[in-house]
């Protein structure tokens, strides 16, 4: 089954041409059964990369997945044109009375800040509180995925002395974990992050399960079973050309930045990358949808309850 989004979305266009199976609406509304509601909490400066890269992956599926944009409400992008905002994302204030059957909570370019000085913090913690009662599962990305941990659990972000960047090999910590089915002992996971959770602190919270993890860049993917959440904190929804563009973009601005790890054929940023983690990627989103899908009430009024 496809993933339903607007035609005149540029998502629409992209993965139509990499052969994801990508539906109208008008087209879905005729199909005589439920999508997955699964809404986007989009927090990064570049609105159609990330709304595409994060479609490309839950549309893979056998399921028809119903994708909902969705913007900080007082927060004014920069980045992407007020056009494409007003005419694909809602604020939350206009959402926040519906129910998602999952909702993803992408990172954003603020590591360097407290979390009481986001502009946006106090909506974001209403966001996080409103997944307790009207999502059945949240999914929380690099940043994202530290806030709801700060927010729930009182984990720190710690400053990382360099920033880790690049792909680094990843062990995977719970192999019997329905989300990891299907995963290698071992992953490659783009790594793009000036922050860092500590896994001594993440262990001395019972309710957390490390799934995830990296003797070099620390814990990637957490369980939260209390809040029905996972946390992510590295990029497998990352293209293959997305850290040469960050490496790029901090050379081209004079920044001091590493060649990014693991990532370049002989470490040689005049070398095309290879994407090596793909596979992974679909396999973990895949995983989440398909749990979303066995477990989710088929009244979305019944979700939260």
């Amino acid at each position: 089954m496809p993933i339903t989004l607007p035609s005149s979305l540029p998502a629409f266009g992209i993965l139509s041409d990499e052969g994801v199976m990508v539906m109208s609406r008008s087209r879905a509304a005729r199909q005589d059964i439920r999508p997955l509601r699964i809404g986007l909490l989009n927090l990064m400066p570049k609105k159609i990369q990330t709304e595409t890269q994060f479609a490309r992956l839950i549309g893979a599926t056998p399921l028809q997945i119903d994708l909902s944009l969705i913007r900080m409400t007082e927060h004014e992008t920069k980045n992407t044109a007020a056009e494409h905002m007003a005419e694909f994302y809602r604020p939350f204030q206009e959402v926040k009375h519906e129910r998602f059957d999952g909702l993803i909570i992408t990172g954003a370019p603020i590591e360097h800040l407290p979390y009481d000085q986001v502009t946006y913090w106090d909506e974001l913690t209403e966001v996080f509180e409103w997944t307790r009662t009207h999502v059945h599962q949240t999914f929380g990305v690099c940043w994202g995925g530290m806030a709801m941990l700060w927010h729930f659990y009182r984990i720190q972000k710690h400053m990382l002395p360099a920033k880790a960047f690049g792909c680094y090999r990843h062990r995977n910590l719970a192999p019997a974990s329905p989300y990891l089915r299907g995963f290698s002992d071992d992953v490659l996971i783009p790594v793009s992050r000036w922050t860092e959770l500590r896994q001594p602190e993440v262990d001395a919270v019972p309710a957390l399960k490390t799934l995830i993890g990296s003797d070099e860049v620390g814990p990637c993917l957490i369980e939260d079973p209390a809040h029905r959440a996972l946390m992510i904190f590295n990029h497998f929804e990352y293209d293959s050309t997305t850290l040469k563009e960050e490496y790029d973009r901090d050379v081209a601005a004079g920044k001091p930045i590493n060649v990014p790890r693991n990532y370049y054929p002989d470490d040689d940023p005049a070398k095309t990358p290879l994407n090596r983690w793909r596979s992974h990627a679909h396999l973990l989103y895949g995983n989440w949808i398909n749990e979303i899908y066995q477990t989710t009430p088929y009244d979305l009024a019944q979700i939260g309850q």
